[in-house]
């Protein structure tokens, strides 16, 4: 619900964050810099007012038309808003009711905009629980919307860390203090020896690899809208899906806003939802793709890892990607139970060629991509 604040800079941040929930890459820099821009406007002038949001907020041309369109429902619905003191207002609230996770369909329902049409019943859990701590699988339908925003805050926050990523220099580019400070520790603080630090020239292209099959189906929506928001701020990224085929995606979550790319990768990728050939798959990446990994390459696998294919594909094709690639690793959401084990034949097939292995089954495990970028 749209709830009108007491001051414009809050409705400003209101509002940034509305565009964030619809599929817009916005994060605290634009939203720093709208509060600047409308500082140097005639606020009386609605079209003015419009446009210097608009300029500051949309990074893509593809944007202007959503953002269009959402500044007129978002000013519109302010003006009969709730105001939010009485929103929040302890004596108003009202003692909510145990939530429950949701399945797939209602998932895909409040993506696009319905409302759930069933409830199903997995376990309850207190509303005091660290959403960002929360098993995708297990997140309520009410809480859909706040974990989307969670997730996609953390991925604009990670992607702009990558992009500014710094090397150590011995020319004067740019005083590095953290490591003159550690340097010179063992002087007893005393500025002796000076470090400096110039960024990266190339940091490094990603190559995602994300498993879509019906075992990874309450994971994979959450996964993907991590990279549709990454993939605004980090330009060197490529993202595939796959299962019982795979498929490039990268121009479906750069041209459209999140919710339609869902809805037509849903549509137009075969097998989503279906069975599992993660050799398979990984194999028509090695002959087709494996141009897009060399040594400056981060391959990253997004699956739980249940193959019904041939273990010895799987094998073979990971040797492969793993001979050009930088680092090779694998985030399996099933990793996240502190009883898994990587038993199962394609997991174990998969072991021995990996930089690294993790799960990523909530919004905390997800930041375990920093160490890596």
């Amino acid at each position: 619900m749209i709830t009108r604040r007491t001051t414009l800079s809050h409705n400003i941040v209101a509002f940034c964050r509305f565009l964030r929930e619809n599929g817009l890459g916005i994060g605290p820099d634009e939203e720093a810099t709208a509060l600047l821009a409308l500082a140097q406007i005639d606020m009386a002038d609605r079209e003015g007012f419009r446009l210097a949001l608009r300029t500051v907020l949309c990074r893509r041309v593809q944007d202007q038309a959503s953002f269009d369109k959402l500044f007129s429902q978002y000013w519109k619905e302010l003006e009969s808003a709730v105001d939010s003191k009485i929103k929040d207002d302890p004596n108003k609230r009202q003692q909510q009711k145990p939530k429950q996770g949701p399945d797939f369909n209602q998932l895909k329902s409040w993506l696009y905009g319905n409302k759930p049409s069933k409830e199903t019943e997995l376990r309850t859990y207190s509303v005091q629980e660290n959403l960002s701590q929360k098993d995708f699988s297990l997140v309520a339908t009410d809480d859909l919307a706040e974990v989307m925003q969670r997730v996609r805050e953390l991925s604009l926050a990670m992607a702009r860390r990558a992009n500014r990523r710094y090397r150590k220099t011995h020319s004067a580019r740019q005083f590095d203090l953290p490591r003159t400070l550690r340097k010179n520790l063992r002087r007893g603080g005393e500025m002796i020896e000076l470090a400096y630090r110039k960024p990266r020239k190339n940091p490094l292209s990603v190559v995602v690899l994300a498993d879509v099959s019906q075992s990874m189906d309450l994971y994979s929506t959450f996964l993907i809208q991590f990279l549709y928001a990454f993939q605004t701020v980090y330009r060197k990224i490529d993202t595939f899906v796959f299962s019982t085929g795979l498929h490039r995606i990268t121009p479906a979550l750069k041209n459209h806003p999140f919710d339609e790319a869902l809805r037509e990768l849903a549509e137009t990728t075969t097998g989503w939802g279906g069975g599992t050939r993660i050799g398979a798959s990984l194999q028509t990446f090695a002959d087709e793709y494996l141009g897009l990994v060399n040594n400056e390459t981060l391959v990253i696998i997004l699956s739980d890892g249940w193959d019904t294919g041939d273990i010895d594909v799987l094998a073979d094709s990971l040797a492969r990607i793993k001979a050009r690639a930088r680092k090779l690793v694998w985030l399996n959401p099933l990793a996240g139970n502190p009883s898994f084990e990587p038993s199962v034949s394609g997991m174990a097939a998969a072991m021995p060629f990996l930089d690294g292995f993790a799960p990523v089954h909530n919004v905390e495990s997800l930041r375990t991509l920093d160490k890596w970028l």
